[in-house]
């Protein structure tokens, strides 16, 4: 691998070109920007090294009478070897806001000792860019590439993938691979790699409280409904003091760890400290630490009020009863819960509570799904981190957040890991998004050692 690796190192300074030339398109799905420009860009790239590319689902198309989502771009090349591995990846960001804290324009990515901000440059496009380097490498040094790669990039992840799961069953043939490597991944804040292995599921939603027919003076609290304090009231009866959530059966499908599982989580570092640290607490939730604080944070499904909204928050005094309130919830699922029996379950709580007439809406689902760690393609990239970072990686039987793993595991049969570029500090999703240029080198490394070490697998 020494040519593999030289290559790569003597052209470190065009992999971070080609990463700022990436990031400087202002990907954001949330707001449907350069979407089409930035797969046509991806696609372009794809086939500059060899690959048959296409834009699959071009922007606007329709599917059944309802938009089709964002464009997927997908690529093919043969290799050496009869194995072919899938590369999972999504060349959408994140919203940029607020601005007014980045320390240099978010779409102007920047180097800063040793480091490389911008939106995107960690999640995702620095992976993309990562990746497509090791392939370069392996071309360049050896001629072709030692296994067959597919690359499946999305421009829906970061608005919840709403269409990926039809996608993969449409185009499942086309899909068809022997393991998959996910979007992200990186090293843990003392710096050993991390292989990760699931995601947790979602189900976000929309409730509100509607109460009289407009506004009214504060002075009608004697005899007229508030919404603001009906959705607090409902809201109360969704989880306890005890963080314990109270929806019936809510955790009735809950998948116990295995012993693997555990096993493996009582391996990974004590990085409570740190945690701590970078959010300015003393402690945690119900007190864990240690292996719960781990077990809790990996396998335990959540609730979360992200957001409520009602009456006036402008500055200054109002004197207002509201009509409408509203609140963004979100739930993290583990497996096997599905998120529309969770919806079920939750209408059925609030209507039981008396709550009915609060409305709920959805705005977005995904299930979860996890690889076994005992699956021997874990071994392979297990083996292929450590050869380059020099020490033993840490497997995390599943992140605590969310991601469409789902139709890969579930439809296509593929275990799926992850490995990246990111490390904890990178501020993926906030304002000065980062990434360190070693993280990147040694990221590309793993990458191309480990194209290597599957092809040779079975």
């Amino acid at each position: 691998m020494d040519d593999i690796y030289r290559y790569i190192d003597d052209h470190l300074s065009d992999s971070l070109a080609e990463l700022q030339e990436l990031c400087r398109l202002p990907t954001v799905s949330a707001q449907g920007q350069a979407i089409q420009e930035t797969a046509e860009h991806v696609a372009g790239r794809l086939r500059s090294l060899g690959f048959e590319s296409q834009v699959l689902g071009k922007e606007g198309a329709q599917t059944g009478g309802r938009p089709a989502g964002h464009p997927v771009v997908y690529a093919y090349q043969r290799g050496a070897s009869a194995r072919t591995l899938m590369f999972y990846d999504h060349y959408d960001v994140q919203p940029p806001e607020p601005l007014d804290l980045w320390s240099s324009p978010p779409f102007q990515p920047t180097l800063r000792e040793d480091k490389l901000y911008g939106r995107g440059v960690c999640d995702n496009k620095g992976n993309i860019a990562a990746r497509l380097a090791a392939i370069r490498a392996w071309k360049e040094a050896r001629g072709q590439l030692p296994c067959s790669i597919k690359f499946c990039i999305e421009g829906d992840e970061e608005i919840g993938s709403p269409h990926m799961e039809e996608f993969v069953e449409e185009h499942r043939e086309l899909l068809a691979a022997d393991a998959c490597i996910w979007e992200g991944g990186g090293v843990t804040w003392e710096g050993r790699p991390q292989v990760t292995l699931g995601v947790k599921g979602l189900l976000y939603v929309e409730l509100e409280a509607k109460t009289i027919n407009r506004d009214a003076h504060s002075s009608w609290g004697t005899t007229l409904p508030n919404a603001a304090w009906r959705l607090v009231w409902a809201l109360s009866t969704v989880k306890g003091p005890d963080e314990r959530v109270l929806i019936d059966g809510f955790y009735d499908a809950v998948r116990p760890a295995t012993p693997e599982e555990r096993a493996a989580v009582g391996a990974m570092p004590s990085e409570e400290g740190e945690t701590l640290k970078t959010y300015g607490i003393s402690d945690f939730l119900c007190g864990v630490r240690g292996l719960d604080f781990r077990l809790r944070h990996l396998f335990e499904p959540t609730a979360t009020i992200d957001g409520v909204i009602s009456g006036y928050t402008g500055p200054g005094p109002k004197t207002v009863l509201p009509a409408r309130a509203t609140a963004k919830m979100d739930f993290r699922l583990v497996p096997d819960q599905d998120p529309d029996d969770i919806l079920a379950k939750l209408k059925r709580h609030l209507a039981g509570r008396g709550f009915g007439d609060i409305e709920v809406r959805t705005m977005g689902e995904e299930r979860p799904a996890r690889t076994p760690v005992t699956d021997p393609f874990v071994a392979v990239v297990g083996d292929a981190v450590q050869a380059v970072y020099g020490r033993e990686p840490v497997v995390v039987p599943s992140m605590a957040g969310t991601g469409p793993l789902y139709p890969f595991v579930k439809t296509l049969g593929l275990p799926t890991a992850d490995c990246g570029i990111g490390y904890p500090d990178a501020r993926i999703h906030a304002p000065d998004e980062n990434i360190r240029v070693g993280d990147f080198l040694l990221g590309t490394k793993a990458v191309a050692a480990l194209l290597g070490r599957f092809a040779q697998s079975s």
